[in-house]
C-alpha cells in the first residue's frame, strides 16, 4: 500500500508544472526549517521573527510567499511522518551549497532564542545527514551561525 501511495505521489510530481515543483522544494525546505522551530516544543518569538527572513533568505522568495509558506508549512508539519519526505526531495533538487545554506539557517533558528536544546541538534544533524552533508560541513554551519549570532 506504501509502495503504491509513493508511486502516486511521484506520478503526479513528474505531471506538474516546474511552478508546482518548485513549490514542493520550497515547501520541503520551510517544513525542515520549521521543525527546528517546534524541535524544543517552545515556540520562541525570535524564531517566529527569524522564521519568515531565513526562507526570503534561504528561498529567494517574496516576503509575502514566505509567510505563505510558513503556514502552508505548518500543515506539512502536522501531518508529516519523518525527515526523509522532505530531505529525499532537496537531495533532488539542491545543490551541495544549497544544502549548506538550508542547514546554516536551521542552526540560526535553532540559536536565535539563545540556546540550544538537544532536540534542535539532533534534529539538524540528523537532517545534514539525509541531505548527505559531511560532519565538517555540519560544523562549519553551525560555526559561522554561532559567529553571526554574537
Amino acid at each position: 500500500m506504501i509502495a503504491k501511495l509513493k508511486q502516486f505521489i511521484q506520478l503526479h510530481m513528474q505531471e506538474s508544472t516546474p511552478e508546482d515543483k518548485v513549490m514542493h522544494l520550497n515547501l520541503a525546505a520551510a517544513t525542515l526549517l520549521l521543525e527546528v522551530v517546534y524541535a524544543d516544543e517552545h515556540f520562541a518569538e525570535e524564531e517566529a521573527v527569524l522564521l519568515p527572513e531565513m526562507l526570503i533568505n534561504t528561498l529567494d522568495i517574496s516576503p509575502e510567499e514566505a509567510t505563505q509558506l510558513v503556514n502552508e508549512a505548518k500543515h506539512s508539519h502536522h501531518n508529516a511522518t519523518s525527515l526523509f519526505e522532505f530531505t529525499a526531495e532537496i537531495n533532488s533538487q539542491f545543490s551541495i551549497e544549497d544544502k549548506q545554506k538550508l542547514l546554516l539557517s536551521m542552526w540560526r533558528l535553532a540559536y536565535a532564542d539563545g540556546k540550544l536544546s538537544k532536540y534542535e541538534d539532533q534534529i539538524i544533524r540528523r537532517t545534514a545527514d539525509l541531505l548527505y552533508l559531511k560532519h565538517s560541513e555540519l560544523i562549519q554551519m553551525r560555526n559561522i551561525a554561532i559567529e553571526s549570532n554574537d
